[in-house]
């Protein structure tokens, strides 16, 4: 059995997932967050079956690639019962694809999601009534503290073994007749049956592009048919046929909305008096500016605070260990790589790598994310991006390799592919960890934030370069802004976890296997070659020969770069001079994206444009370099 939780963004899909199916999806408090489907096996009670949790979806008429996917599952793959969610507080709104979902007749329960916040906005829903009207169970539910999710999926295996299905409301006579005359015409085309005549109609009248071109090639005779209605409709209403039937389901959808709810007045919510100062245009930047310096410090502060006298307590242990060796053979190298790695990834990365992502997740779950969309809106219309774009930079401060999937929320091709670029600049956590754990470290935190602004500046000049290279007109930002939410712990510790869970399952090891191999590759004498290869990189950096082998380490995952540099030099970073540091970091930040990063560009943009990032991101690595490089010597020498 197979059950489809579908909704508008951020109306708690993913969050009524991971109350049943473990946290498995990464839940935000902005929209655009889930842009492919997640799928989890689910027992509940003794019954088995499949939950997917589907990307928002505003209509079935979708604007981006998000949305697509969502449309491809319902109309092509499918599934036994489909969740409705929708977020009470929105309810009008919501209701508007509720009524496009039974235009396909689908078995499907309603979850009236959000009823807290719906409550604190003065509206009452009286959810029987909903119920009797839509003609399917309707369930109340606030999710993120799990209520009502229970007798949600009560309800909807009920649903199941009865068959619940919907049927359509019907539109005002003077548009339903002409539904009407071409169902008639749809039902001696094969093509019924796969989908209900009057969901065919609808959108032949829409001019959906997929379903247009499946019915005329069964039927090109019917072109004429419903150009003549399409033209008849629009000389009875002067408006677009398109236009007629939206204003027709927004007209259901708040005739439905004022029948079982009502409204009381209510005074400006505190959420709402703190949105007047951080949306202010002149109190607001300097508010997301002291935000994100506070955030970076305490970072930095944490992971400076553990990583000296973690790795002082290492490498004692390990000069202990060390004697009990008789010569310095092969099972001395396999154990030192074995060490070596599973210590730095205890003493370097994870000081730094765990406070940042508890303090992305409490920043994703608060909803100032979409704040920030929306004060750098102008900002990166000036660079020539939709104000949307910066979503995805946002989530590349985490990992990479999302943010590369998140450019599916815009909806041009000459956006996703500028947006792609920048997205892979933006230093994750990882590269995060090589800024704060050498930069910061050694340096003081001042120069980590001048790699930070570097990048910043670097992301606006390509963005600004490529904007005006590449044909294209960039569009306004419209953007659902949700309110305030207080993250939960609960939520808070398992998102954390479930990335972190990312680097101990799948980069830790990776350190490890990558340390042993370069033990192995001193042993037997091959680093020095590798080394030497590279020479032509490293030596016109200015940076010792040794450092040539963590750059090809840096590609598989961007820790390696640090945990290998530290090997690589014997285990002590300070024999590094300080421009040697910078240099190594700023290439480290911008160089070749990791392989991960790679795959998600390869399927995103595609081969010869994913190809083109890895030149663009290596060659202006190796320039900015170069030019810190020649400056620092002015001021660090």
């Amino acid at each position: 059995m197979r059950i489809a939780l579908v909704g508008q963004p951020n109306c708690g899909k993913s969050t009524i997932f991971n109350q049943v199916a473990g946290y498995r999806s990464v839940t935000s408090n902005f929209p655009g967050t889930t842009v492919s489907y997640t799928i989890s096996d689910v027992r509940f009670g003794n019954r088995v079956f499949e939950l997917i949790d589907l990307p928002g979806i505003y209509s079935l008429s979708p604007t981006d690639e998000a949305e697509r996917e969502s449309r491809r599952f319902i109309l092509r793959t499918g599934a036994d019962l489909y969740i409705n969610v929708i977020d009470a507080s929105l309810l009008s709104r919501s209701l508007e694809f509720t009524i496009e979902l039974m235009e396909l007749e689908l078995p499907m329960i309603v979850c009236l999601n959000m009823m807290d916040e719906a409550l604190e906005k003065g509206i009452v829903i009286d959810v029987d009534k909903l119920s009797e009207i839509l003609g399917v169970p309707v369930v109340p539910a606030i999710a993120k503290r799990g209520k009502g999710v229970k007798e949600l999926f009560e309800t909807a295996l009920k649903a199941v073994e009865e068959g619940v299905k919907t049927s359509p409301p019907k539109f005002c006579r003077g548009v339903e007749r002409y539904i009407i005359s071409l169902e008639d015409r749809l039902k001696k085309i094969e093509i019924v049956g796969k989908f209900p005549s009057r969901f065919i109609a609808l959108k032949l009248i829409e001019q959906d592009e997929e379903i247009s071109s499946m019915v005329y090639r069964y039927s090109p005779d019917l072109k004429g048919f419903v150009e003549d209605v399409r033209k008849k409709l629009f000389e009875g209403h002067e408006r677009t046929p398109e236009e007629i039937i939206a204003s027709q389901r927004h007209s259901l959808a708040f005739s439905i909305f004022e029948e079982v709810s009502r409204v009381r007045r209510v005074k400006p919510s505190f959420r709402d008096r703190i949105d007047a100062i951080l949306l202010n245009p002149y109190i607001g930047y300097p508010f997301l500016f002291l935000t994100l310096y506070a955030f970076f410090s305490l970072v930095f502060r944490f992971g400076a605070l553990l990583e000296e006298p973690l790795l002082s307590l290492f490498e004692s242990i390990f000069n202990g260990i060390s004697t009990t060796f008789r010569a310095k053979g092969l099972s001395f190298f396999i154990f030192k790589g074995v060490y070596d790695g599973f210590t730095g990834g205890l003493a370097i990365v994870l000081p730094y790598l765990l406070p940042f992502l508890l303090g992305l997740s409490f920043l994703e779950d608060l909803g100032y994310l979409p704040r920030i969309a929306f004060l750098m809106d102008a900002l990166m219309h000036r660079i020539g991006l939709h104000g949307k774009a910066v979503l995805p930079l946002v989530l590349g401060y985490g990992c990479n390799v999302p943010a590369v999937m998140a450019v599916r929320i815009l909806d041009s091709p000459r956006d996703r592919f500028v947006a792609s670029i920048l997205a892979v600049m933006v230093p994750c956590a990882a590269r995060m960890t090589i800024i704060m754990g050498l930069v910061g470290f050694y340096l003081g935190g001042g120069w980590a934030f001048f790699i930070y602004a570097l990048n910043l500046f670097m992301i606006g000049l390509v963005g600004w370069i490529f904007s005006r290279l590449l044909p294209g007109y960039c569009e306004g930002l419209i953007m659902e802004v949700p309110p305030y939410r207080l993250p939960t712990l609960r939520t808070v510790l398992a998102k954390t976890w479930l990335r972190l869970r990312e680097f101990i399952v799948i980069a830790w090891p990776l350190l490890i296997g990558g340390s042993i191999a370069l033990s192995l590759l001193t042993y037997y004498g091959l680093e020095s070659k590798l080394n030497s290869f590279l020479s032509f990189i490293t030596g016109t950096l200015g940076l010792p020969s040794q450092v040539g082998v963590t750059l090809i380490f840096g590609i598989m995952r961007k820790e390696l770069s640090l945990l290998m540099l530290k090997q690589a030099l014997g285990g002590n970073l300070a024999i590094l001079s300080a421009v040697q540091m910078l240099v190594f970091t700023v290439f480290v930040v911008f160089y070749f994206p990791c392989v991960s990063t790679l795959g998600a560009l390869l399927k995103e943009i595609g081969t010869r444009k994913a190809l083109f990032v890895v030149l663009l991101t290596t060659v202006l690595a190796y320039i900015l370099a170069m030019i810190v490089r020649g400056v620092s010597l002015l001021f660090l020498y």
